[in-house]
């Protein structure tokens, strides 16, 4: 089954980085690049995995418990086995000595943390195509070294058959001289290449060496251009006049045939062009390079006809020797492996180039995206913080016009009724002015029909003193309309890229947020000012009605008082006259009994009055004073004992049962002892009226931690759940709760609560299982 080419490994990658939101990050878009991917959280067993089963390249995170990605990175680098696997660090820090650190530990990139997914990929791509290029070098140079040292074991058997064959010691020695030279030629140009990648410096070498060694006058490197015809590119001469470096030359006799001959390692051994039977084209051309004997070895790169390797003598013939011929074969594969070196190489510093201009490409995306981030945090800002439409709007103007350097920046709000449109702020270099300007929307469609659809416009408009301005106009809308628009002009005819209209688009966003809540604050503003009339205009005349009430109502009372003494007059004045004949006295006292009850009634229910009118001006006086309460030192027995024995005659009264839980030496403290007074007494007013007959009355005080706890509990009688939440609200009373139908006028735990606060205390109700208990917390200084 074949592997689709997208999903056929790349490569092996170990990640090691101790969070894991970044090793799932990285594992991810590796993986779906087609790499396998291992990752592992420390130091200690990336070690482990790598000495187990060596990756191919390792993403090290520099900062880790334990053992950091330096310390396994000297570690990996120290080992035979893992020395070449290349480690590019991963850190949060974007500092100079981080990053030479890490290359002096043998790191081979560095990226900085937050990293972008295309700048890891291109820099994993990177260092594989490095590290191929580097195992395709060191393979070309074992199968160089295999060559040379099979190439020397045919040398030396050859020179152990020389040996047998020559007799003469002198010859034998000459031989043997001039292969140590061959050898040590061949060594030093194959130490050059290894060393260096200057391609000219070891074609130069090679060319001067061999012709140092050979005793010729002319070594050239000749490259062959696409129609064959090519240039010698380096050349070694004896004497200037024998220079052809640069030239060009046509072999009008070379073919397709030749070229495929020199392919396969053809070798031209040319002892005197005018006794090889050559045809004459190739004699003459010959001639004209003062060329009369010639060795020629083909340089092959990747199976292509590169150039060519010449030996040349010039004045005279010369036999070539097998050793001549063999060396320049060697130094021929020496030259091709230095070419293909050289290629990876190059491809390596455009590989790098390209990189490098790819990432300042994506850091200057990166720094525009930030300053665009940046100067839209800074607009929200302000006009989040700010209530006032004009100053939103004068505000994302400028912002906008100064963040992007644009010729002019306006602002225009919508009257859809009229289908008009108001520049009301403009921010501008032209000398055209556009602000408090109002046009119709009907003269302009082409716009206000994008406008009006929530659709951004741009366009290009002439200008006489630059031109031409480029426009773009965005719409200023939520999900209850448009509400306006924002407009900005350019002055190069250049229309407004992506990035740019979305950052116009989001602060019209925020603009349309920050008036919509603007007018939101004004209508609340108005509605808090009406209200407040309102509730000014209800305690004046709460306040006025009292008033007016209390006056006849105190005279009333007045009147009943007289009433009485009239009365009690009117009955001493009859028990003392003689009785009237036919007339008793008993049947006198019906009319005086009946009037002594109507005056009770009037006066109890005058009473009732004085009291609701009392209770609504202390309301009003604890609502509208913020003056702290006067504060006395306070006797909490002797306090407590004086309020509460008229409570003990009335539940007396009532057979009910009054208990006092306070202790035996409580401390004084410092509070009003009227609002005091005013708290139990109301508290002790509501559990007498709703105490069934045999029940208990529970007061008890308390000091805890620098607080008054003061709690009244009345059993045999509870609150209804649904009612405790307005217990404490004014004129409301529970219903069916008041079994003597002793009446009240609602307000008497509104004020009790009202005091509580005045006091800096909290009040509290519970009411279950037949007892209901009013716990008050009051703060003291003791």
């Amino acid at each position: 089954m074949d592997i689709p080419p997208n999903q056929i490994p790349k490569g092996n990658i170990l990640i090691v980085d101790d969070t894991p939101e970044n090793l799932h990050l990285l594992s991810s878009t590796l993986t779906e690049r087609g790499y396998q991917v291992r990752g592992v959280i420390d130091g200690g067993m990336a070690l482990r995995v790598v000495r187990s089963a060596p990756p191919d390249l390792i993403l090290l995170d520099i900062q880790m418990p334990r053992i950091n990605g330096y310390e396994v990175c000297q570690q990996l680098k120290a080992a035979e086995q893992t020395r070449e696997i290349p480690v590019i660090f991963l850190s949060v820090l974007d500092e100079t000595w981080d990053k030479v650190k890490a290359f002096e530990v043998g790191g081979a990139d560095y990226i900085t943390k937050p990293f972008q997914a295309e700048e890891v990929l291109a820099r994993i791509e990177n260092q594989l195509a490095l590290q191929a290029a580097k195992t395709e070098i060191r393979n070309l140079n074992a199968e160089l070294e295999q060559r040379v040292q099979q190439r020397t074991e045919e040398l030396a058997a050859a020179n152990q058959e020389l040996r047998i064959e020559i007799t003469q010691r002198q010859q034998a020695e000459a031989t043997l001289r001039q292969q140590a030279e061959q050898k040590e030629l061949l060594a030093e140009i194959t130490q050059r290449i290894r060393q260096s990648l200057n391609l000219d410096a070891i074609l130069n070498t090679t060319v001067a060496e061999v012709r140092q060694l050979l005793r010729v006058e002319r070594v050239l490197i000749y490259r062959f251009e696409p129609d064959w015809s090519g240039v010698v590119i380096v050349e070694s001469v004896i004497t200037p006049n024998l220079s052809i470096l640069g030239r060009t030359v046509q072999d009008q006799c070379f073919s397709d045939g030749y070229a495929r001959q020199y392919r396969q390692g053809r070798v031209l051994n040319i002892a005197d062009i005018y006794a090889a039977n050559l045809s004459p084209c190739h004699v003459d051309l010959l001639a004209a390079l003062q060329i009369r004997a010639n060795l020629v070895v083909p340089i092959v790169q990747e199976q292509t006809l590169w150039g060519l390797l010449s030996v040349n003598q010039c004045t005279q013939p010369r036999p070539w020797s097998p050793l001549e011929i063999d060396l320049l074969k060697q130094l021929s594969d020496q030259v091709a492996i230095a070419l293909q070196q050289s290629h990876l190489y190059q491809q390596v510093q455009q590989l790098n180039a390209n990189l490098e201009q790819q990432v300042q490409a994506r850091t200057a995306q990166l720094q525009q995206a930030r300053d665009f981030d940046a100067l839209l945090k800074r607009i929200t800002d302000k006009v989040r913080d700010n209530l006032d439409e004009r100053q939103i709007l004068q505000t994302a103007v400028r912002e906008l016009a100064l963040g992007l350097a644009v010729a002019s920046c306006d602002t225009a709000l919508y009257d859809l009724g009229q289908q008009t449109a108001t520049t009301c702020y403009e921010y501008t270099t032209l000398s055209r002015q556009k602000q408090g300007k109002t046009v119709s929307m009907a003269e302009f469609p082409e716009i206000y029909h994008h406008l009006l659809h929530r659709q951004w416009f741009q366009s290009c408009e002439p200008y006489l003193e630059h031109g031409a301005l480029t426009l773009l106009a965005c719409p200023i809308f939520d999900d209850q309309g448009v509400l306006g628009d924002l407009c900005l002009s350019r002055l190069q005819a250049t229309v407004f890229v992506e990035h740019e209209i979305r950052l116009v688009q989001q602060v019209a966003n925020q603009c349309a947020i920050a008036i919509r809540q603007a007018r939101l604050y004004a209508a609340a503003q108005s509605q808090v000012a009406a209200l407040e009339s309102l509730h000014q205009m209800k305690d004046d005349f709460l306040s006025t009605v009292s008033h007016e009430l209390r006056t006849p109502v105190t005279n009333m009372k007045m009147a009943i008082k007289m009433l009485k003494v009239t009365l009690a007059r009117s009955e001493t004045a009859a028990t003392d006259e003689p009785a009237i004949t036919g007339i008793s006295q008993s049947a006198n006292a019906t009319p005086n009994s009946r009037v002594t009850q109507y005056l009770r009634i009037l006066d109890s229910e005058c009473e009732r009055e004085i009291s609701l009118i009392n209770d609504l001006l202390d309301l009003q006086r604890l609502e509208f004073t913020s003056a702290p309460l006067v504060t006395e030192r306070i006797d909490l027995k002797l306090w407590l004992s004086a309020l509460l024995e008229s409570f003990q005659e009335r539940a007396d009264a009532h057979q009910q049962y009054l208990q006092i839980e306070i202790p035996d030496s409580p401390p004084q403290i410092e509070s009003n002892p009227d609002a005091l007074n005013r708290i139990l007494v109301e508290l002790l007013h509501n559990a007498c009226k709703y105490t069934p007959p045999e029940e208990r009355i529970v007061v008890s005080v308390a000091v805890e931690q620098n607080q008054l706890q003061l709690r009244v509990t009345n059993f045999g009688a509870e609150i209804p759940a649904s009612a405790l939440p307005q217990i404490f609200d004014k004129f409301y009373r529970v219903a069916h709760a008041d079994r003597w139908k002793q009446g009240g006028t609602g307000l008497g735990l509104a004020l009790v609560q009202k005091l509580v606060k005045r006091l800096g205390g909290a009040i509290d109700v519970n009411s279950a299982q037949g007892e209901t208990t009013f716990a008050v917390s009051l703060p003291i200084v003791v």
